[in-house]
């Protein structure tokens, strides 16, 4: 499999305040990660420091081999990196069909395959972003970044705040990205357990480093490396 995302040490955050401390990973075209590890860690600072909107004080980031130093955001999105960012970045006066429209290029991820995955914003085509409750916007937001047909697709806390159906209505949706269409996902989430049966591997990030490496399901198994890392207890829920 070709090699799609390399970070080698990089240490990066904001102003002179350092989040990302010596952290390396790599993703192949085709795989699937699942960014894991409690609030205020750095998963987010992770995401944005690959889209470029970060300070970088060490290490190296690398996409398909090409050095990512001085490329702006808009070139990273051009090449392929795609981003779901939390705050979801609705525009309240257009459409659903205007969202998409927008932005949308040749692949296989069009309008009608994306209504396909998310049957609510078919019926919800004509609707305006303000009109969409907080879970049609985070399908929207999914949307809209898959008809850009990036290469690597970045979700970042795709679950927050929403309501345990649409949870599992989007963690359908996004078992099929990768299923029907082969996608590389890289998914932050806090919710290890509902995330780790979507991904080839996992990565644990404690106050800015790496704190754990493993392959998804062995540590869906661990409940030790869980419980001790992520606070998650043996009887959370795996969906099915």
């Amino acid at each position: 499999m070709a090699e799609l995302l390399r970070m080698e040490h990089v240490s990066a955050g904001y102003g002179n305040a350092v989040v990302l401390e010596d952290v390396s990973l790599t993703l192949n075209e085709g795989e699937s990660l699942a960014l894991l590890g409690r609030n205020g860690v750095g998963k987010s600072t992770l995401v944005t420091t690959v889209m470029g909107l970060t300070r970088v004080q060490g290490g190296r980031l690398f996409w398909r081999g090409t050095d990512l130093r001085g490329v702006p955001v808009h070139r990273r999105a051009h090449e392929g990196i795609g981003w779901v960012p939390q705050e979801r970045y609705m525009f309240p006066s257009l459409t659903v069909e205007e969202h998409l429209g927008a932005v949308a290029r040749s692949g296989y991820w069009d309008a009608r395959r994306v209504y396909a995955l998310f049957p609510r914003l078919a019926e919800r085509r004509r609707n305006l972003g303000s009109q969409l409750s907080g879970g049609e916007q985070q399908m929207l937001a999914i949307a809209r970044a898959l008809v850009l047909n990036p290469r690597l697709l970045l979700l970042d806390e795709p679950l927050e705040g929403l309501a345990p159906i649409l949870v599992q209505e989007l963690l359908d949706a996004i078992r099929l990205t990768r299923e029907q269409a082969g996608m590389t996902l890289l998914l932050v989430e806090q919710h290890a357990r509902l995330v780790l049966p979507l991904a080839h591997s996992a990565i644990v990030l404690e106050r800015g480093r790496v704190a754990h490496r493993a392959a998804a399901d062995a540590l869906l198994r661990d409940a030790a490396a869980l419980e001790g890392l992520l606070g998650v207890s043996a009887g959370a829920r795996v969906p099915s």
